[in-house]
């Protein structure tokens, strides 16, 4: 059977909404990350089988298979066919699960799993009516209580009792380490990307815009909750809506190392699970266990982990499970201060984590997120290099 590897992943910078990229539409910022990321892969675009995206949202400038358009927006030959997915804040992880999945059936020898979200334009919930609930079938209410997902964090907050202060302070932690990051020049998954300035100027964009190098902790403190007037969560320590595209390369091993590339990662482990559509971002929880499973390998043995930060309280539940190394745990930051631009995030912090394990001589990775409507999805990679 082939062996898929990571051969190049890469991410724009991630936008504020109404931010740098105000004005690039999502097809675009699609096309800007494939372009980077055949670039830096050098992939003969002739070989490449197939462009599987992520996005949510998938409405006006977002609708009719986005990731086709990003293709041809990006100049990829017009033989090279695209397909666009949603498994919610998933879909650019399981993104690159179908294409490693396609190279390990053989079925083609390079493809790229990528994902989009431009929240700026194409607000949340614009495909379901602007109904958090959804054009659901009354059957599904019946049978479960549909709640937004703010709620879900604060009765995962109250489960697991974590208070306000202990969300704060890790929000607070997020920050400092995303600027720390990016003091050190350390996001080298990172595309310098055209965007507009507050005056409407053309610049190039470096750096994730909703990173603050000082977090005001009384600030932060002072705000009110979102979603329930005595609660814990709020904007302050949830993700930041954001605007971003990314991509992930993958490839059969033999014939990318015959070609001349360089494999970057091997897949240990890919799974998606099925969780409580209620409470529905605790899938972090079963799909950690399922993947260390079938990596055959302890929580102890993972040298970098990312976990999407939609909550904080989705990322403190997780860390009562495991009682891990916290040092270990989003180590540049995460989505609370970088933002979580929906359909791209599972393809960025991909990017992140290998970035991450290269710089610090990592072997292995585990990738983790949420999902809306109770779902979750892991990863573990394996750094080639570190094989022993």
């Amino acid at each position: 059977m082939p062996e898929p590897v990571i051969l190049a992943a890469v991410r724009t910078p991630f936008g504020k909404k109404g931010g740098v990229f105000r004005e690039t539409r999502a097809d675009r910022l699609l096309a800007y990350a494939l372009q980077g990321l055949v670039e830096r892969s050098g992939v003969d675009v002739e070989q490449i089988g197939d462009v599987i995206t992520g996005n949510i949202t998938q409405a006006d400038e977002q609708a009719e298979n986005i990731g086709r358009f990003g293709a041809l927006l990006a100049g990829l030959p017009l033989e090279v066919p695209a397909v666009t997915l949603n498994r919610m804040c998933g879909s650019s992880q399981q993104a690159v699960h179908f294409a490693a999945q396609a190279i390990a059936a053989g079925d083609m020898d390079y493809a790229i799993g990528a994902g989009v979200e431009q929240m700026s334009r194409v607000p949340m919930f614009a495909a379901s009516g602007g109904k958090f609930t959804g054009p659901f079938h009354p059957e599904v209410h019946e049978r479960y209580e549909l709640i937004h997902q703010g709620e879900s964090a604060e009765r995962i907050a109250a489960r697991w009792g974590i208070s306000r202060a202990e969300l704060d302070d890790f929000s607070a932690e997020s920050h400092r380490r995303a600027s720390q990051a990016m003091r050190d020049g350390l996001n080298r998954e990172i595309l310098p990307t055209p965007g507009l300035n507050g005056a409407g100027e053309s610049i190039s964009v470096s750096r994730d815009e909703g990173v603050r190098e000082l977090v005001d902790r009384e600030k932060m403190a002072s705000l009110r909750p979102a979603f329930r007037p005595d609660g814990v969560v709020t904007a302050a320590n949830s993700s930041q809506i954001a605007d971003g595209a990314a991509a992930v390369l993958v490839g059969n091993r033999e014939a990318a190392e015959a070609a001349g590339l360089r494999p970057r990662a091997r897949f240990r482990a890919r799974v998606a699970v099925g969780s409580d559509p209620t409470l529905q971002l605790t899938g972090v929880i079963p799909a950690t266990h399922m993947a260390l499973k079938k990596a055959g390998l302890t929580l102890d043995d993972i040298d970098w982990i990312e976990i999407n930060e939609a909550f904080a309280s989705v990322v403190l539940a997780w860390a009562r499970e495991f009682q891990p190394d916290m040092a270990k745990v989003n180590p540049w930051g995460g989505a609370i201060a970088h933002g979580h631009p929906l359909g791209a995030s599972g393809a960025a912090l991909m990017a992140k984590m290998l970035v991450g394990l290269e710089t610090t001589g990592g072997q292995f990775g585990l990738q983790t997120m949420c999902i809306g409507n109770g779902m979750g999805t892991a990863t573990i990679i394996e750094r080639v290099d570190s094989e022993r």
